[in-house]
Parts: structure tokens; C-alpha cells; sequence
């Protein structure tokens, strides 16, 4: 579709003659009448046609009035007076440069304004107007009311019809164009504005919505190219598993073939040999009887003829072949063929899923640093369904959103359409977890969720008091390795609490029975440890300076004692039966036969003078004793000291919390990690080493069960210690790994 324009112009406008002589490239007479047709085409007219390249303002009756050039490019007012302003300046002779073609004007003696208005510009602009306005909505009953439209009540209305109001006591404030009512305040604009703004949102949700409909047909063909990769990976997988059974098949084939070979060449040298032996034996018959019919000699005849006698009984055993024809292959003597078959059919199988992954959820539990944690995906089909079976290709990427440092995951398959991903977050912070199935995003993508730095207890167990659930003072436990019961020092009550552990959350441990008496008086026992075959209880009492032995239903066996025993506190038993015990009165620690006999003991740790002297350093506060697995001794005080099986100083570890803290209990896991608790100021917590180098691992700091002067502490088969918290007279249960 096209359209014309036709321009008049009166002859004083010479330069609009020259640029309109320009811009159409014709030639003009000098009549007293300019008059000019241009053809646009009406599919590639907008309204950029009407934009000052300059300012990139549309062109107006003001400030953006089209001035036209001799050079016959169109250039509005005010940017015309900047660069005439910015010219005149440098260049005093009142010329300038066209800022699109660079070709000088001279500027008029009137100024900007009299260059000549660009009367084509003006003309399409009257044009559009007369557009616009012929798509203005009109009000039916009165054509010249132009409808409006409330933008609060989603309505259209003309303001004639409802004298200047719509809906129930509302009144159009004409001064801001809002509809005030006596609930609320209506935005009230041109029905024509409104059509143009909801034209607007239609194009751009329509935009959208092919945007995403283009994206769903990439992702539908991407995900056919990979169907028709998988198929391609599968049936070359089927023809090379299926082309190694026909190998294996064809070898069987050539074997029996080789075999039934060999067996054919064996028979048949054979019989060619009892062949040869028979011709010899014709050759010498033939030979013996060569000339006999001219013998005349009755003796010799005879004799000939009794050799010939011995002969045919000779020959006799050469009557029958020495080997047999026979040779079959037989494949029906066992079940081997139907066994090939029932094999063959059962081999192999095409694995295929349903799994839909914008469905499939994944959950995470509470988050500690340094633990263990799990996330738990669960698939789902198109149809929401869940799936009854694994094997989908199931990947995750975790990362820390802080420092975008990666965790290692591990997928484990539960086979029933149920996932986990395993992973050990090394710090406290926000993480992002990406989980995909076949490489597309599951529904809650990504994950994100926050890793605390505090370790909150499983389950903390019994309160002050003297209850068969409560405890005074406890201060050390033990347990036993057969049947993974707790013996727990009831100081404060006079007694030992057994326990036994409970395998479930709601309630980790049930009362057992109380072990009172021996060794147990005066409320001075402070000490307790099994023996080595787990089959008596140890305990140290600080006011008898007894080692009290004792069996595990309570009856007393024997005790021991040292006369140079003060105030024996904590004990260990070694794997051999050794028994050690600390005495802090006399800052030493003593080593024990199984018997009772003192073996050795520690007074002190080697160190060194400001002179270079050797000197013997006396041991702290001694709060706990254990075992390495390979014999050494672990003595705690402010630091963990390590000796050998003899007593022999070997090395200290945490030696930056000498004299700042103190240790009162100390543990070594199946896994070499040496667990300790430690008192500093006003906080308590569990420190976690690794055994071998002696670094600090992380730290075990409850936030909404602190610790409070932690004492004795013992780990289970399953990654989790059970601590006594003396402060708060009660036993909890953490999960360290």
C-alpha cells in the first residue's frame, strides 16, 4: 500500500526549493508554485521516519520543530540552535557543518528559525495525527466524547453517560485524572491510551509466550537428538555384547570341530597302520610263495606249508580293524540347550524410564558443617506419579554460594525411584545444590539452603535429680562393647546408671538398672572404665584411694590401691589389660599390671632450660586417660600428651591451648579420630583430631544445647559419642562424621 503527498511552497522559499531539488533529485522550475509527489511505501513507513536523528526526539510543533537544510537533511530547532551555538564560538564567519552529511551551511540572517520548516516532515506528522484520531474509541450516544477507561475497576465508560462519575458514588477529579471514591481512589485515563497499553502487553506476553514456545520445541529436538545418540550407544552395545556371546559361541564351535578332528586323524592313523602291517605282511606271503610251484622238493613243501599254517593264525589277529569307525556329535545328552536358551532369552534388557525431572523433588535436613548430610530426591512421572524403581542418571554439583567452592557428592541409588546425595560441607554458609536427571533441572532447582556451624545433640538424656532418669553430678561413663550398654557415674547419687541404646530417635536410651555399694561411697567415685574383655567395671574412688572392681551386675570382685596414691581420679584399661590411672595430688600417672602390680609411671614431660639444661616439666591437671589403638598413652590436661606403652614422651598435640583450658575427656574412635572435651572461660565444646597428623578437625559447639563443663565421653560403632555434661547433669548424643 502506498501513499502521496503533494507539497506547496511559495517562491520566497528558495532554500526549501533547493533541498526538496536535492532530496528528489529532479529539476525544478522556478514557477511560483513548488509542487511535488513522494511515494512511501506504507508497510515500511514508522514512526522513525518522524524522529530527529540528532536528539532522537520525535518532531513537534515546539522545541522539536523539523528545520530543513540546503543540504536537505531535516534537523529540529533546538538541536540546530546548540550546534549553531557550539559553531559560532570556533567559527565567527556563521557557518556550521550538517552533523549528518558534514556538508557546510551557511545560517541565515535570521538565525536558526529562518531555515525553512520541513514541510514533507510536517505533513506525515498531520498524517499520523489524523490517524490516531481516527482510532480513538467514541462514545456511541455521543460521537464527539471520547470514552475513558478505569484502569481501578477494569471498566470503560463514557463520562457523559454517567454524568462524570461510574459505579457507586464516585466523582472523576478532571484536575489529576484520578477517579476519587469514597472506598478508594480510581486512575482514569483515554480508552485509546489504554487500548494502546493493553496492544503493548498482548505483544509482549505474545512475544513471550513464542519465546518459550521456541525454547520448548529446542529443548523437545534436543532431547530427540539425544533418544536417537542413546539408541545409537545401545544398539552398538547390543551387537558388540551379542557379537561376544557369538564369539564365545563360534569358539565352542571351532573346539568341537578341532576335537572331532583330532579323534578322526587318532582312528584313522590307526587303521593306516595296522593297513601297512597288513600289506607287509601280504608282501611276504607273496614272496614266501613266489616259485613253490616249481618246488619239487617234498621237505622243503611241507615245511612252506606249516609256515603258511603259523601264518593264517597270525593273520587272524589282523582280521579285525584295530580302531572303529565310530563319530557323532551329540548336543541333546544334557540340559546344556535348553539351559543356552533359557540364558540367551534372559540375557541382556533395554533399561528405560519415566522419570519427568520438572516434577521430581529434592529435600534437604537440617545442615551442620563438617557432618555428614543427605539430600532426598524423589522421581516422579509425567503424570506426577511416583516411580517404583531407579537407574535414571541422577547428577549433582554443589557449591558454596559465599566463595562458589565446590562439595563432592555422591549419588547413591535406592532403587525404588528414591536418591540421596551424600555430601560433607567442609564450612558454615548458604549452599547452592544443582540436581539433574538426564541433564534437565529438577523442580526445585537450584536448591539452596544454609549450613550451620554449630552441632545441635541427637537426644539429651536425664536432669537433676535422684530419679531412675536422673543424675547428680555425673562425671564419667563407660560402654561396653558386647552388648553396647552405657555405664554412667552417678557421682552425686552414689551409683552407676546402666543404660541401654535404643536405635530410634523418639527415645535413645532406656533405664536399665542402678549398680550401687563397692566403690561407690562416700559420693567420691570419679573414674570408671570396662576391662579388657568387657566383662567387670574399674572404678576410682578419691577419698578411699581404692581401684574398686567390680562385675557388671554390681557384685564386687577385688580392689587395689598404691601407697603413693593421693587423689586418683580417671583410669583407662589398654587392649592387654594394663590399667592406668591419673592422680592429680601427685601429678602423676600410674601404670598398672592387670594383676594391681605398679609396672611404671609418668611424673613429667622432658624440656629444656634457658641454659640448654634438661628438666623435667610436671604434668596439669591431669582430666582424662585413653589409648591409641597401637598402645600409646594419651594423657590430657591442657594439652593431649602422647607417651609409649612404657611411659616414654613422644609427642604433645594441641599445644597452642597449653594453660588457657583444660581437657576433661578423651576418647580414639575405630576410624583414628581422637575426640576430646574441652573447658576454656565460659565456653565448652568437643574438639574433633585426626589421630595421625594431629590437626584439628572442626569443633563440636551446640547452639541450642550448650555444653556445660563436659566431662567423660565415649564414641559408638555408628559415628555418634555420647558425652557427659556435668553442668547440666545429663548424658547427650552427637553425630560427629
Amino acid at each position: 500500500m502506498n501513499f502521496s503527498l503533494q507539497l506547496q511552497s511559495p517562491t520566497g522559499y528558495d532554500a526549501l526549493r533547493y533541498a526538496l531539488q536535492s532530496q528528489l533529485g529532479r529539476k525544478m522550475m522556478t514557477s511560483s508554485t513548488l509542487v511535488e509527489t513522494v511515494s512511501i511505501n506504507y508497510e515500511d513507513f514508522t514512526e522513525g521516519f518522524l524522529t530527529c536523528g540528532t536528539c532522537l526526539y520525535t518532531y513537534d510543533a515546539g522545541e522539536h520543530t523539523p528545520k530543513l537544510l540546503p543540504c536537505s537533511h531535516t534537523i529540529c530547532r533546538i538541536c540546530l540552535e546548540r550546534i549553531v551555538a557550539a559553531a559560532g564560538l570556533r567559527d565567527q564567519t556563521g557557518a556550521f557543518r550538517c552533523p549528518i552529511c558534514r556538508e557546510s551551511i551557511q545560517v541565515p540572517r535570521g538565525g536558526v528559525i529562518a531555515f525553512p520548516p520541513s514541510f514533507l516532515v510536517n505533513q506525515l506528522l498531520d498524517l499520523m495525527q489524523r490517524q490516531r484520531r481516527e482510532v480513538i474509541p467514541k462514545c456511541s450516544s455521543h460521537v464527539s466524547q471520547e470514552l475513558l477507561f478505569c484502569e481501578t475497576c477494569d471498566c470503560v465508560f463514557c463520562s457523559v453517560c454517567t454524568n462524570g462519575s461510574h459505579g457507586s458514588n464516585g466523582v472523576n477529579d478532571a484536575n489529576d485524572g484520578q477517579f476519587n471514591s469514597s472506598n478508594c481512589e480510581h486512575t482514569v485515563i483515554p480508552f485509546s491510551i489504554a487500548i494502546k497499553r493493553m496492544s503493548e502487553i498482548l505483544l509482549y506476553k505474545a512475544h513471550q509466550c513464542i519465546q518459550k514456545l521456541n525454547e520448548s520445541a529446542e529443548n523437545v529436538l534436543n532431547e530427540m537428538r539425544k533418544l536417537d545418540q542413546n539408541a545409537e550407544h545401545a544398539f552398538e552395545d547390543i551387537n558388540r555384547t551379542f557379537q561376544e556371546i557369538i564369539n564365545i559361541v563360534d569358539r565352542r564351535r571351532q573346539e568341537l570341530l578341532s576335537y572331532a578332528k583330532k579323534i578322526k586323524e587318532d582312528k584313522r592313523n590307526v587303521l593306516t597302520e595296522q593297513l601297512n602291517i597288513i600289506e607287509t605282511e601280504k608282501a611276504k606271503v607273496e614272496t614266501e610263495c613266489c616259485g613253490l610251484e616249481y618246488q619239487v622238493e617234498v621237505r622243503n613243501i611241507s615245511k612252506k606249508i606249516s609256515d603258511l599254517n603259523q601264518k593264517l593264525d597270525s593273520v587272524n589277529t589282523l582280521f579285525d580293524p584295530r580302531e572303529n569307525c565310530f563319530i557323532r556329535y551329540e548336543h541333546l545328552h544334557n540340559s546344556a540347550v535348553q539351559d543356552i536358551q533359557e540364558c540367551v532369552n534372559s540375557f541382556g534388557t533395554i533399561r528405560t524410564s519415566k522419570t519427568f525431572p520438572s516434577l521430581c523433588t529434592a529435600t534437604v535436613s537440617k545442615c551442620s558443617a563438617n557432618l555428614r548430610s543427605i539430600a532426598h530426591i524423589i522421581a516422579y512421572d509425567y503424570n506426577g506419579m511416583r516411580q517404583k524403581f531407579g537407574g535414571d542418571p541422577v547428577s549433582a554439583e554443589l557449591k558454596h554460594i559465599a566463595d562458589g567452592s565446590t562439595v563432592s557428592t555422591r549419588i547413591v541409588d535406592n532403587r525404588d525411584g528414591t536418591y540421596e546425595a551424600h555430601f560433607n560441607s567442609p564450612k558454615a554458609g548458604v549452599y547452592c545444590l544443582k540436581i539433574t536427571i538426564f541433564g534437565r533441572p529438577i523442580k526445585d532447582f537450584p536448591l539452596e539452603f544454609e549450613v550451620s556451624e554449630h552441632i545441635n545433640p541427637l537426644c539429651i538424656y536425664g536432669c537433676r535429680g535422684s530419679d531412675q532418669h536422673q543424675f547428680i553430678q555425673p562425671v564419667a561413663l563407660d560402654i561396653s562393647q558386647k552388648d553396647e550398654k552405657v555405664y554412667v557415674l552417678d557421682t552425686g547419687n552414689g551409683r552407676i546408671k546402666v543404660l541401654m541404646q535404643n536405635h530410634c530417635n523418639n527415645s535413645p536410651f532406656s533405664f536399665v538398672n542402678h549398680i550401687e555399694g563397692h566403690g561407690l561411697d562416700n559420693r567420691a567415685g570419679t573414674g570408671i572404665a570396662m576391662t579388657a574383655n568387657s566383662e567387670s567395671l574399674l572404678v576410682s574412688n578419691w577419698r578411699n584411694k581404692n581401684i574398686t572392681e567390680l562385675t557388671l551386675e554390681g557384685e564386687f570382685v577385688r580392689h587395689f590401691s598404691h601407697r603413693d596414691f593421693i587423689e586418683p581420679t580417671c583410669l583407662a584399661v589398654n587392649p592387654k589389660g594394663d590399667i592406668v590411672v591419673a592422680d592429680n595430688g601427685a601429678h602423676t600417672v600410674f601404670i598398672f599390671h592387670p594383676s594391681g602390680k605398679l609396672n611404671t609411671r609418668i611424673t613429667g614431660i622432658p624440656s629444656k632450660t634457658k641454659n640448654n639444661n634438661q628438666k623435667t616439666e610436671s604434668l596439669g591437671v591431669i582430666g582424662a586417660i585413653t589409648f591409641e589403638p597401637n598402645g600409646d598413652i594419651l594423657v590430657a590436661d591442657s594439652r593431649i600428651l602422647v607417651f609409649d606403652a612404657n611411659g616414654k614422651f613422644k609427642k604433645d598435640i594441641y599445644s597452642e591451648g597449653k594453660n588457657r583450658g583444660q581437657y576433661c575427656g578423651i576418647t580414639v574412635d575405630n576410624k583414628q579420630n581422637l575426640l576430646a572435651t574441652r573447658v576454656e572461660k565460659s565456653k565448652s565444646f568437643i574438639q574433633v583430631f585426626d589421630l595421625i597428623s594431629g590437626q584439628l578437625k572442626f569443633c563440636i559447639d551446640s547452639s541450642d544445647a550448650k555444653l556445660k563443663r563436659p566431662t567423660s565421653l565415649v564414641t559408638t560403632n555408628d559415628n555418634h559419642v555420647i558425652v557427659v555434661d556435668l553442668g547440666n547433669d545429663c548424658i547427650k548424643k552427637y553425630r560427629y562424621l
